[in-house]
């Protein structure tokens, strides 16, 4: 019951707030007459542009609610997708995420908060430890940044992983789904410390120490260390982070290893596209390890100013079966369709194949009856945020 009670406040304050603020706003017209300066006078400067409702006492404010239908072309018994991650629901709408944003740069001491609901919290909190109010959050932390420290800040708190190509949140991705990648190769978020640093014109690091994988309570009396670089051109960008550290519960013996690595290029206004490799391996606390590595290759091509079509290939090889709990190699393709209906609101139509070189996806009455999983979905995303 405490569950609904925060979930529908939330929803409240996302559409009571979103609709408040989503206004067409006019320049004032000049008196009659008054249409130019005098010729001995210069132009008066253009007045800065009005910060808008959605920034107020220095501090941002965002909506973003996300909702989908899937039909799931296997007809799963449970009435889930396999292997999918935010999208997980078969047959049906359902909410994604709804979700708040409060951002507070720091100058010199800010703040970040995300609060939410939807099944994409239920996920990205399943299976630790967190308290049972943190669930409805994804980042929570406090950024100091002092002038005294040239550039550098310090950040405290929740915060989502340096890893991987795609984020969290479906507006700011190619695709409505996410990958294979970022579902199981990877980590969602970490609570510590994480200094941040530029050195130059293009590049910028940072260094990080957490609990580990997705959890705000600690599991051993270990921490996880993570090290991440990014450069930065006009066009092209090229990310890569290592994150190293004990992952076992109650234990420090048995590392987990991984190495990110993506380049994402801008070619032109319409065209944008990526690759992305990861590597991991996690140590037992006996004999061996267990490994995974991946493949993703994703691109977008805008139509217009209100139409776009996106595409992914990617492959998986869950060598030692880790991640999905089966030694198996998946691939998958998704081919994407977008249409932008207002400044605010944008709809994605989206057609999906997962296939495995083992019998892992539920088909009909059977658990493990299909090596394929088809999908079809559309969903329909909110985002409301202040104007750059």
């Amino acid at each position: 019951m405490r569950k609904r009670h925060f979930a529908a406040l939330v929803a409240g304050l996302l559409v009571s707030g979103g609709l408040a603020i989503v206004r067409a706003q006019t320049p004032d017209t000049p008196p009659a007459g008054q249409t130019q300066a005098p010729a001995s006078a210069p132009a008066p400067a253009p007045p800065p542009p009005s910060p808008g409702p959605l920034h107020q006492w220095g501090t941002d404010f965002s909506f973003l609610f996300d909702g989908y239908v899937d039909k799931n072309f296997n007809d799963p018994p449970s009435g889930f997708n396999g292997l999918r991650n935010f999208d997980v629901r078969s047959d049906t709408a359902h909410v994604n995420m709804g979700m708040i944003t409060i951002d507070h740069a720091p100058a010199p001491v800010g703040f970040h908060l995300d609060v939410g609901f939807g099944e994409t919290f239920d996920v990205i909190h399943s299976g630790n430890r967190d308290p049972g109010a943190w669930e409805y959050f994804k980042q929570a932390y406090i950024s100091v940044k002092p002038k005294a420290w040239h550039g550098i800040e310090l950040d405290a708190g929740e915060f989502v992983t340096s890893a991987g190509a795609e984020v969290i949140e479906t507006n700011q991705n190619f695709n409505y789904s996410r990958s294979l990648l970022f579902a199981w190769a990877i980590p969602y978020s970490h609570t510590g410390f994480r200094l941040q640093y530029a050195v130059g014109a293009h590049f910028t690091g940072s260094v990080q120490v957490v609990n580990g994988w997705n959890n705000v309570e600690p599991i051993n009396s270990g921490k996880t260390i993570g090290v991440t670089g990014t450069y930065a051109w006009k066009k092209v960008t090229w990310n890569n982070n290592y994150y190293v550290g004990p992952e076992h519960p109650g234990t420090t013996t048995g590392w987990r290893n991984l190495y990110d690595t993506s380049i994402a290029v801008n070619p032109t206004d319409k065209l944008s596209y990526y690759v992305n490799f990861d590597y991991g391996r996690d140590k037992n606390i006996g004999q061996g390890a267990s490994q995974w590595t991946g493949l993703a290759g994703a691109a977008r091509y805008a139509i217009g100013k209100n139409y776009a079509i996106a595409s992914r290939l990617e492959f998986f090889d869950d060598i030692d079966g880790f991640s999905t709990g089966t030694r198996q190699n998946v691939k998958e393709f998704t081919l994407t369709g977008e249409y932008k209906m207002t400044g605010w609101l944008m709809a994605r139509a989206e057609f999906r194949t997962d296939w495995s070189d083992k019998p892992f996806f539920e088909k009909n009455n059977q658990p493990s009856g299909s090596k394929t999983q088809p999908t079809a979905l559309l969903g329909l995303i909110a985002y409301l945020a202040p104007k750059k």
